[in-house]
């Protein structure tokens, strides 16, 4: 029969260890996973990086065509220690601060109205459908007649970009707030102000930051895209240099930043969506 514990009476050493193991191994569990998952992406870029150094010593292509892993990390030390590559990523990114501004200044309101009204959503809803089918380069020639081809050519293109995501995911949140909420609105008699600010926007808060999210990534991917079309500054203008020059060091350099970039960018967005979805459970 076992010995049972009792109050004033010491654990044997044997039952105290007994559960240290299980407890240490419990607390390592979540870490390990996520070792896991981590080495688990890494290897694709690893493989990718030694099938490129292999490349390049073997000499499969030539240097002009694949730069070494070197020469891209001494271009990329070279710009940043002169300050050349963060004066092409603040641009950039000045560009899409502007084009999420004025797209959710467009699409937050154009999606609420349509959320919130069915004679808007009538009257609005299949023609935004036909025209959020339009690439931004499909606007890129038109943009051109009316604004040219400066600063406003690319913060206009990178806008329609931003506002597709922003009033789809708006009209979407504001569609799926619970019908009870503004029947208790109704009969409180809330005015529509105070609707909006205590139901329907907390209501919606998830897919109205989803839809913020989106819309900065695509910002950014259209900004490359535009950059690379007419610019004369910006990481994809770093890009069209590179590719004059014959240096592809350079649009490699480019690559790396916009990637680097855009990851984090996903990154903090995430955390933001979380940290405003952490209502969920307190409301449940």
């Amino acid at each position: 029969m076992s010995a049972v514990p009792t109050p004033g009476r010491a654990v044997p050493f044997a039952l105290s260890r007994a559960g240290a193991p299980a407890a240490a191994g419990l607390r390592l569990d979540p870490w390990l996973r996520r070792l896991a998952i981590v080495l688990s992406g890494a290897l694709l870029p690893l493989g990718l990086f030694g099938l490129w150094s292999l490349a390049v010593q073997r000499g499969w292509l030539a240097p002009q065509i694949l730069p070494p892993p070197s020469l891209v990390w001494q271009s990329l030390q070279e710009l940043w220690a002169s300050g050349e590559l963060q004066d092409h990523l603040l641009i950039s990114l000045r560009r899409v601060a502007w084009s999420v501004a004025l797209g959710t200044a467009v699409g937050l309101p154009l999606g609420m109205l349509m959320g919130l009204s069915a004679r808007a959503r009538a009257y609005l809803l299949p023609s935004f459908q036909v025209v959020s089918q339009f690439p931004v380069v499909g606007w890129v020639p038109l943009l051109i007649i009316f604004v040219g081809i400066d600063e406003a050519l690319k913060v206009s293109a990178i806008s329609i970009a931003v506002v597709v995501p922003v009033t789809v995911n708006a009209y979407k949140g504001i569609a799926q707030v619970p019908r009870p909420l503004l029947e208790v609105a109704r009969v409180y008699r809330l005015g529509l102000g105070q609707v909006l600010a205590r139901v329907v926007l907390p209501a919606a808060a998830p897919s109205l930051f989803n839809g913020l999210r989106l819309g900065v990534m695509q910002a950014w991917l259209s900004l490359v895209f535009v950059e690379l079309l007419a610019s004369s500054e910006g990481i994809g203008f770093l890009m069209v240099w590179g590719r004059q020059l014959l240096q592809l060091d350079l649009v490699l350099v480019g690559v790396l930043a916009i990637g680097v970039v855009g990851v984090l960018l996903d990154s903090v967005l995430r955390w933001g969506e979380r940290w405003v979805q952490r209502w969920r459970p307190a409301g449940r």
